[in-house]
């Protein structure tokens, strides 16, 4: 019998912690590192020749919404084929427990505007016979699916809002009662008793970014403060856990952004006492100082002793839409009003005049905050079934706009509203693309890359990709990342920052979360428009970018993808924090 499963020889190790590179082999048994060093091929049931080749830590995603896809995709993919191993579900408040089963059908309905799953997707992948109710049945019940990833997961507030307050009381914008927060807070001890990572929240004000199904803001976009603090205090008295947070952003009235949210954030971390994941952190092209002073906050913040990490939107993705369920502009009431419904119903109130009037008064700098730059900058991408509108092809709402003598607001609806809401249109890159600003963000040691949105936003982007993009971009091309530095964001910091300590590393005893590339041919597939696949429940379909050069990507030890193929193994675990002993399992 073989002394080890698998022997990965002859590999560039970048152990993930910031130490040097090497060239080395690494020994794997039940799931976890063995050995690191010289180790004979001989001694091994399988081996890995991974001469020329990078060996790494898995990556770890700490913003993922695939609390659904991971019922039909035990991959979660896009995010599984880009060399994660890890995600954190749960995020922004969203998820599907506590449900009382009278709630099922509305906090599925609640995941389709604010992040674009499709409702029968859902439906039809989830069913609506659920096993569980409470947080503990849902963790175990992901325990009991087939995972080809590893996962954890926050406790998200907006379900636990309604559970406790009643879906009225909870959209109300009005404190909880003294015993409807004692309820949240014993809902959230479950949870974290359970397992769960600490609690995730989305907080926008009333008008939101990321709407309910009905235009409404979520429950906790109007979250007493004063409840939100309460709550954060869980986690004192525990000593243990992580706050997510998705704040209004700076310089926003629409949605009460400014000075106070950010302090607000500093509030939160003084009474959780514990890590906050604050969203979002960007480089603008069009704001060039705006990174630096989010990084001089989050410097002065861990100065004074609060725990803040900024996640960061790194990725070179745009967004590609059409009218017919575009919804990103919800801060701005007029189009939250006008894209709400069915396609006849949103044609008609696209077209109307006093409607439009409002769209055009409400500052296009708001309403595109975050998402793709001004409404001047997209480019007409295609008109399906109009042959008329072909003139159009390629060029920029704004010179469409000054060539018709129109406001841009006027000359994208016009065109939009004439292709039946079928045209599609692509923003600018949702980050900046300049690799000096994007290599200040990513280098920061307060700063986690990546929000992904995996399983979110399933017909607009990809950020699913960010890894890949991060290593070509960033490291390969441009050098503003060293490998190893590269490496220590994408992997150790997150997975540290966390609260999962045994991962993020290649270390003698840590489970074998490791990816195998090949970096001079790493790349995004495809890598500047979007792939369209038809392979969601219910004949639903989504945009993604796949990988070429991850050679092999192993969870747990076991490989799941080869050259891009799965292998269908499902080796991935239900990561229950504080619930084991780091490297205990591998001592056994």
């Amino acid at each position: 019998m073989a002394r080890y499963d698998t022997v990965i020889k002859n590999g560039t190790i970048v152990e993930g912690t910031g130490l040097p590179r090497f060239n080395g082999d690494i020994a794997i048994k039940n799931g976890h590192i063995a050995k690191i060093g010289k180790i004979d091929a001989k001694d091994a049931d399988q081996v890995l020749d991974a001469d020329g080749l990078i060996v790494a830590p898995g990556f770890v995603d700490l913003h993922t919404h695939y609390d659904a896809q991971l019922h039909w995709d035990p991959y979660c993919t896009i995010s599984g084929w880009h060399g994660v191993t890890s995600v954190a579900i749960g995020n922004c408040g969203f998820g599907f427990a506590p449900a009382k089963k009278e709630l099922r059908e509305r906090l599925l309905l609640m995941m389709t505007r604010t992040e674009q799953i499709p409702y029968d997707s859902m439906v039809e992948g989830m069913g609506l016979d659920w096993d569980w109710e409470t947080l503990p049945e849902w963790m175990d019940h992901l325990d009991r699916l087939p995972k080809g990833i590893n996962v954890l997961t926050y406790v998200p507030m907006n379900p636990v809002m309604v559970h406790a307050m009643g879906l009225e009381a909870a959209k109300s914008g009005e404190p909880a009662t003294p015993e409807q927060l004692a309820e949240m807070k014993r809902i959230i001890n479950e949870g974290m008793d359970a397992g769960m990572m600490g609690i995730s929240v989305q907080r926008l004000g009333k008008h939101s970014l990321q709407a309910d199904f009905d235009g409404t803001p979520m429950p906790t976009d109007c979250m007493d403060d004063g409840d939100l603090l309460a709550l954060a205090g869980v986690l004192a008295e525990r000593g243990d856990g992580f706050i997510q947070t998705i704040q209004a952003q700076d310089g926003d009235p629409l949605r009460g952004g400014g000075k106070r949210d950010l302090e607000f954030v500093e509030k939160l971390a003084e009474a959780a006492q514990r890590p906050i994941l604050y969203n979002v952190v960007a480089a603008v092209d069009d704001h060039p100082e705006a990174h630096l002073r989010s990084l001089e906050w989050l410097a002065d913040c861990n100065a004074r002793g609060l725990r803040i990490y900024g996640q960061g939107l790194t990725v070179r993705s745009p967004f590609q839409f059409t009218l017919e369920d575009w919804n990103l502009y919800d801060s701005s009431p007029a189009w939250n009003e006008a894209t709400l419904g069915t396609t006849e119903e949103r044609l008609k109130k696209l077209a109307d005049p006093e409607i439009r009037k409002r769209m055009i008064d409400e500052d296009e700098t708001l309403i595109t905050l975050g998402v793709g730059g001004p409404i001047a900058g997209l480019k007409v991408q295609a008109t399906p079934d109009h042959p008329e509108l072909e003139k159009y092809h390629g060029r920029t709402i704004g010179d469409i706009a000054r060539d018709e003598n129109k406001h841009p607001v006027d000359a994208m609806l016009d065109i939009g509203v004439a292709g039946e809401l079928k045209v599609l249109y692509r923003t600018q890159d949702i980050a900046s693309v300049d690799p000096v600003k994007a290599g200040e963000l990513c280098r920061d040691q307060h700063v986690i890359p990546g929000i992904s949105d995996g399983g979110a936003h399933t017909k607009f982007f990809t950020g699913g990709s960010y890894t890949t993009d991060m290593l070509t971009w960033l490291v390969r091309d441009t050098g503003e990342m060293t490998l190893e530095d590269a490496h220590y964001h994408l992997s150790y910091l997150p997975a540290q920052a966390a609260g999962f300590m045994d991962r993020g590393f290649l270390r003698e005893g840590a489970p074998a979360d490791i990816v195998i590339y090949d970096l001079e041919n790493l790349k995004r597939v495809p890598e500047v428009d979007y792939e369209v696949a038809h392979d969601f429940p219910a004949g639903e379909w989504r945009r993604i970018q796949r990988a070429e050069g991850y050679r092999w990507i192993m969870v747990n030890g076991t490989v799941t993808f080869i050259d891009g193929e799965c292998t269908g193994e499902t080796p991935g675990n239900l990561i229950r924090m504080n619930q084991w002993d780091n490297m205990s399992m591998a001592a056994e």
